[in-house]
């Protein structure tokens, strides 16, 4: 399916896709061989036949190169989240919802591992990462509302949707660290099953 979309797409847009894929590759070949910190994006460009300049066009840092899917994911997440039954229970939807992100690990589980040893191991990155995650969190927001109970008169601002989508959350970091600790050899799907039945027992 995604090839048939990007056969759709211009042909600027399908060569610019391209380009940034094989900087993404260079990139993430060099942060794994040598390490983020001491990979420069001089070394990037270098490795890859391109200028600094060309770089920019595609990404807007280093950290960038890493991080910079989880915006568009984002988005992919509350679609996917506005689109589940409407009957569907909130804790439910948004493990459905979360296909999306396990979709996005299955296409390439190696770069999906180097890339989560990254955050774990640079304190910047996994600060960013977070902070795109509460970017997530109120992009989940109005599609958790709706399947929720009334709230109880007198209750003032209805807290349970944030309360829900981060415990989710927490449940997806849980997951992602406990597949890396295992060097992912157990499915990262299994274990975000198990997580969030731990909060939840006997759903889904």
């Amino acid at each position: 399916m995604a090839g048939d979309v990007e056969a759709g797409l211009p042909l600027r847009e399908r060569t610019r896709r391209a380009v940034r894929a094989e900087l993404l590759a260079v990139a993430m070949d060099l942060f794994t061989r040598r390490g983020y910190d001491t990979t420069t994006i001089d070394e990037i460009v270098a490795a890859a036949g391109m200028s600094r300049r060309s770089f920019f066009r595609y990404f807007t840092s280093k950290e960038d190169v890493v991080l910079g899917h989880l915006d568009s994911l984002g988005e992919e997440l509350a679609e996917a989240l506005a689109q589940r039954p409407a009957g569907e229970d909130a804790w439910t939807a948004l493990r459905r919802a979360f296909d999306v992100f396990l979709a996005h690990h299955a296409r390439d589980p190696q770069d999906a591992l180097a890339i989560r040893r990254m955050l774990d191991s640079n304190p910047d990155l996994r600060a960013r990462n977070l902070e795109k995650q509460c970017r997530w969190h109120e992009q989940l927001l109005p599609h958790v509302a709706p399947r929720l109970a009334a709230a109880p008169a007198g209750n003032g601002v209805d807290a349970r949707p944030a309360a829900m989508i981060g415990a989710a959350l927490a449940c997806l970091e849980a997951a992602n660290r406990a597949w890396k600790a295992c060097d992912g050899e157990h499915s990262l799907d299994r274990i975000l099953d198990d997580v969030m039945r731990a909060v939840r027992p006997g759903a889904f």
